[in-house]
């Protein structure tokens, strides 16, 4: 499981923010999941973690962050061979200073064996500045990898650990992170973290790749595993829907599929694809990525997960990771929304509580600020959504009731004026 993620100098996120998954002192949620580490000792994570703020905030850019980050490690080895320094490293913009500076990543996370890691790496322009690997095996630090180019010796493999050592030092470009490079010999060590990064950090924009999601939905609807929790999933969200048919194009590869709308104890009725809303289609593309998400454990990045489906099926998102019934192999979920009402249940609780909600606000020199709404003490019975509308945490537009109407209405009165 993701338990810490920290970043900066990538896009709006200039100084170092951090962004955790571990359940902060005070809070006991039923959602939180108990991992046994290693040493015995037990820790309380998030499946679900939420990041709200207002409009060009740097939400975004949280999750960009984290996909740049697994870019990085999938294809530094392979793909940056053909570019001279780093490509696409995209630092904070609007100060000259940080285009100088290195951009930073790191990660926490837990593999299967109960063993906690933290990987993490700076990239300059031309050259990996540095790169560090850390494991934890009995509770007590062990230093895998100290990478540093401004050293004469590039590389340090305290106590001997790492298999080949010399040979991945040798090898490994100036612009190649060593994990990459390890992960292309399948090294018998340094695979299984490579593993993770490969395994984990899936992201969706639901407006993006919108047929191929749609696809592989349908593909789901024809395997017997999972072809009742996709219709099940399909009525749950109460569009009428009261089943799906998929069926083979001549040749076998292609598919075609269409959803049957009715009422209980009615005359089904097939309705052509394009007929069906945006809403529609963009919550069946979304329903295999995330069935295959919950059945593999792994992290999904669901970006503006408000901006084409309805609270309710925002709702029901958040709800299917949140539930051990649903989410037993401990897959997480990170999405940014600016949707409040995903804050509360229909029934006025909580649905999200203040340690996996996180706020991003910009200060004066444009940089982005994350922090979590736990930092603020609500009490227990205190409704976070309005307080978070009244801007008691802040994150939310400085706009007051009326004013773009007004300065509207005085840019028109200004143009009559002058004509």
């Amino acid at each position: 499981m993701l338990l810490r993620f920290r970043t900066a100098n990538v896009r709006s996120l200039r100084d170092e923010q951090e962004l955790s998954f571990v359940v902060p002192p005070g809070e006991e949620p039923e959602a939180a999941r108990a991992i046994e580490l290693s040493d015995g000792k037990q820790l309380q994570v998030y499946p679900v973690l939420g990041v709200f703020g207002a409009n060009a905030s740097g939400k975004s850019n949280v999750i960009t962050a984290l996909k740049k980050m697994r870019e990085a490690v999938l294809n530094s080895y392979g793909p940056w061979t053909s570019y001279t320094g780093v490509p696409d490293r995209d630092p904070f913009a609007l100060d000259a200073e940080s285009a100088a500076q290195s951009t930073f990543y790191e990660v926490d996370f837990v593999l299967d064996d109960g063993v906690r890691w933290t990987y993490g790496f700076e990239l300059g322009d031309s050259r990996v500045e540095s790169e560090w690997l850390h494991a934890y095996p009995k509770g007590r630090r062990q230093v895998w990898l100290d990478r540093d180019a401004s050293r004469e010796h590039t590389y340090d493999f305290p106590g001997d650990r790492v298999q080949d050592r010399a040979r991945l030092a040798r090898s490994t470009r100036p612009n190649a992170l060593l994990l990459s490079r390890a992960a292309s010999d399948n090294h018998p060590q340094l695979s299984k973290i490579y593993s993770w990064f490969r395994s984990n950090l899936w992201d969706i924009t639901p407006e993006t790749e919108l047929r191929e999601r749609e696809a592989y939905t349908a593909r789901q609807l024809l395997d017997e595993r999972t072809r009742d929790r996709v219709r099940e999933l399909l009525k749950v969200a109460d569009l009428g829907i009261q089943g799906a048919e998929v069926e083979r194009q001549p040749g076998g590869t292609a598919l075609k599929w269409w959803l049957l709308h009715g009422t209980d104890g009615g005359t089904a009725v097939a309705l052509d694809w394009e007929q069906e809303s945006f809403g529609t289609r963009s919550w069946f593309a979304l329903i295999g990525p995330l069935l295959l998400a919950i059945d593999s454990g792994a992290v999904l990045l669901i970006d503006e997960l408000d901006a084409s489906l309805h609270p309710r099926f925002a709702s029901e998102v958040v709800r299917l990771f949140q539930a051990p019934w649903s989410n037993r192999a401990n897959a997480q979920l990170l999405f940014t929304s600016h949707d409040a009402s995903l804050l509360k249940t229909p029934r006025g609780g909580r649905s999200l509580e203040p340690g996996q909600i996180w706020l991003t606000e910009k200060d004066k020199r444009g940089a982005t600020e994350l922090y979590p709404l736990s930092d603020f003490n609500p009490g227990p019975e205190e409704d976070l959504e309005d307080s978070y509308l009244a801007g008691a945490y802040g994150a939310v537009p400085k706009v007051d009731q009326g004013q773009i109407g007004r300065m509207v209405l005085m840019a028109l009165t200004g143009e009559a004026e002058s004509s």
